[in-house]
């Protein structure tokens, strides 16, 4: 992607991005430093804290109007422990994405929007390999609204500038 001319700081910022993510689920960040290595289990795609709390990373996918491309976010998503432990058991299975998806709530802030915590979702398997595709339920949420309808470049750019700098 070309780059652009931020207008939060000034500067001319090499590329554009389509992709952001998070490190681990916002609740991971509420159990002390000191105490997670005892208590969380953390990869790039699962997390489980105190053995009864169960994520997994997703791609929450927005279309970018008038064209092809889309933009995403890799989010975390909590199940329940049966949904989680079927989704492991599955995790390297060749036609796991015929699976029904599971039920979960969001689990990662997303900046740029009012907050996003608990939303509901729709976790759906794809290809070994391939992170599971993250549908919001069809509600007036910001996000939802723009992962059903589209974002502009106009869009793109100011998230790029939300993420670089914070604010919202």
């Amino acid at each position: 992607m070309p780059g652009y001319l931020c207008r939060r700081c000034g500067q001319h910022h090499d590329e554009l991005p389509l992709h952001y993510g998070f490190q681990a689920p916002a609740y991971w960040y509420t159990i002390p430093e000191a105490e997670r290595r005892r208590r969380c289990r953390l990869s790039s795609d699962q997390c489980v804290i105190d053995d009864q709390h169960f994520f997994i990373v997703g791609n929450l996918e927005l279309p970018v109007i008038g064209s092809e491309e889309r933009f995403s976010w890799d989010v975390w998503v909590s199940l329940s422990d049966r949904n989680f432990a079927r989704a492991c058991k599955l995790w390297k299975r060749r036609g796991r994405e015929s699976e029904p998806p599971y039920f979960g709530w969001l689990s990662s802030s997303v900046p740029g929007y009012p907050e996003t915590l608990s939303l509901k979702t729709m976790v759906h398997t794809r290809a070994v390999g391939v992170r599971p595709r993250i549908e919001l339920e069809p509600t007036d949420h910001p996000l939802a609204v723009e992962q059903r309808a589209g974002i502009t470049w106009e869009r793109v750019r100011e998230i790029a500038e939300i993420v670089l700098h914070g604010g919202g």
